[in-house]
């Protein structure tokens, strides 16, 4: 790894290059960045010093000036990633890209919105939406994560089923390599058999392969007609076990969630507002959507008769205002119950569910600890909040790994992934070179010391390539 150090002669390079203004030192103003949404204090690390560029020229000049000196750099977007992985944690240099915010172009003959990286994900899709089109990534925490750091992380969320995940809707980035280097890859053609895809070695790569800078991302027609669906049923495998019935009765829903009852309790204590059968109720919540409302209706009759004949207790219609407040405010009411969690973020073939969540609740009994389920059922993705409550942070770092470890031995076990969308980071590299096949972690050290060889944007996320420590 690099080993270069921040000096004052560093930063004042620095400060020529973005302003001022625009270097952060003072403990103060650097705390924010000692941290992403895992608020465990074992990830947080304050940063030497956070540079915000205003465009791709200050951030190539930035990352060169960082290379040339072997200071390590670590790319950030809004910092609400799930795995520790936008955190100086080896300390160096915070590359921010939030004063990148403009969308560029909104070309509606293409359907192309070409964006700079530090767009907040809702404010892309108000936007294109006003334009007549539709963006078709949704992670739930759209209203403060950037773009950028969806494609970085190839963000999941809710519309995965019809839509696909972040990797989906990207058609070109413009990337800065390591040495500082700017090359777009991709554009806003839509086929491309030119040689090896580098752009989705980008996607995904957690800020360990380079800075995005530009994206161009794929529009599709805004559907005409919308709905919601609230499935709820007094036993869970009988309300994830509707997901394989709607997709195989020939029904392609644009979201298929589940919430299990604790989450369910959980939420509605946070939110202060009464849920529909929280007393023993768990949650699936389907969205249509299509350009026939009597294809919607036929659709909606449909799922309505599957979730019965599967034992459901109510089937209606939602208010979508409600029931989405309801399900995107999972991780903020656990947070507020227990600032110290841990959110687990499996992935297992759909139909596996019902038995991962099982043994997960066995778990929850054995050591006796809250653990709330909720995900994305149309596509295997499960979160697992394990909450750390009362504990000392001694007992806590003594069990977390215990669950963990029973987790991903199931996990695996049931053909599954350690991470649907939330991706490695800094919390989950152990657990990656753990479990994951040890020609295919060569294969992700090799593309990490080709196109990174000093080891030195963003190290000891994702893989270790040489034992790194952080920094104390």
């Amino acid at each position: 790894m690099a080993k270069g150090k921040v000096t004052p002669e560093l930063i004042e390079e620095l400060k020529k290059i973005v302003g001022e203004k625009y270097v952060y030192t003072d403990k103060d103003k650097l705390e924010p960045y000692s941290h992403d949404e895992v608020t465990d204090p074992h990830y947080m690390k304050d940063p030497q010093v956070v540079v915000l560029p205003a465009n791709t020229e200050e951030v190539s000049k930035v990352v060169k000036l960082c290379y040339d000196n072997d200071v390590v750099m670590v790319p950030r977007a809004a910092g609400t990633g799930l795995a520790a992985g936008a955190v100086a944690t080896f300390g160096g240099v915070i590359i921010s890209i939030e004063r990148m915010n403009k969308i560029i172009e909104i070309d509606k003959d293409n359907m192309v919105c070409v964006t700079e990286p530090g767009v907040t994900t809702s404010v892309l899709q108000d936007t294109v939406k006003e334009a007549g089109l539709f963006y078709g990534g949704d992670p739930c925490s759209g209203d403060s994560c950037f773009i950028g750091g969806n494609v970085a992380t190839n963000a999941g969320g809710n519309r995965a089923v019809k839509y696909g995940v972040t990797r989906d809707q990207v058609m070109g980035i413009e990337v800065v390599t390591p040495s500082g280097e700017v090359v777009t890859l991709g554009g806003k053609f839509r086929k491309n058999a030119t040689g090896y895809m580098l752009m989705h070695l980008y996607i995904g790569s957690e800020g360990t392969l380079g800075i995005i800078t530009k994206i161009y991302l794929k529009l599709v027609a805004l559907p005409k007609y919308q709905m919601d669906l609230l499935a709820v049923f007094s036993n869970l495998d009988d309300a994830i076990a509707l997901t394989p019935k709607v997709m195989n009765a020939g029904i392609t829903p644009v979201c298929v969630e589940f919430m299990d009852n604790a989450s369910i309790k959980q939420v509605e204590i946070f939110l202060n507002e009464k849920l529909q059968h929280s007393d023993i109720g768990n949650y699936i919540i389907i969205q249509i959507a299509g350009d026939s409302e009597d294809v919607l209706d036929e659709q909606c009759e449909k799922i309505d008769e599957l979730a019965r004949e599967n034992n459901a207790l109510d089937v209606l219609v939602a208010n979508p205002a409600v029931i989405w407040k309801s399900r995107k405010a999972y991780l903020e009411a656990d947070r507020a119950r227990s600032l110290v969690f841990s959110m687990e973020d499996i992935v297992v073939p759909m139909t596996d569910i019902p038995q991962a969540v099982q043994q997960i609740s066995r778990l929850a009994d054995k050591y006796k600890v809250a653990m709330h389920c909720a995900g994305h059922c149309g596509d295997g993705n499960v979160h697992i909040d394990i909450l750390k409550d009362d504990r000392t942070q001694e007992a806590w770092e003594e069990m977390l790994p215990q669950i963990q470890s029973e987790i991903y031995e199931l996990v695996y076990n049931l053909g599954g992934r350690l991470s649907g969308e939330h991706g490695i980071g800094y919390k989950r590299a152990a657990l990656m070179a753990k479990y994951t096949n040890p020609i295919e972690l060569k294969l992700m050290k090799d593309v990490k010391k080709a196109l990174d060889p000093k080891n030195i944007m963003n190290p000891g996320k994702v893989v270790n390539i040489n034992d790194e420590v952080p920094v104390e």
